[in-house]
């Protein structure tokens, strides 16, 4: 188990650094629309990407 989520943990890491890596204008330009969401906003985002995740982590399993 510990294994698994630290090797979850590292992909998410390798996936999340490849934006900034790859196209580092385009990402700071993502921060700057970023800025100007509502809290509400922000959050709508944040449920949507952990309920999409857990959809994903439920299909894996079957």
């Amino acid at each position: 188990m510990g294994t698994t989520l630290l090797m979850a943990l590292a992909l998410m890491l390798v996936i999340e650094g490849l934006l900034p890596f790859l196209a580092p204008n385009l990402w700071r330009e993502t921060f700057r629309r970023l800025m100007q969401l509502s809290d509400g906003q922000i959050r709508f985002f944040g449920l949507t990407s952990m309920l999409a995740g857990l959809f994903l982590l439920f299909l894996s399993r079957l």
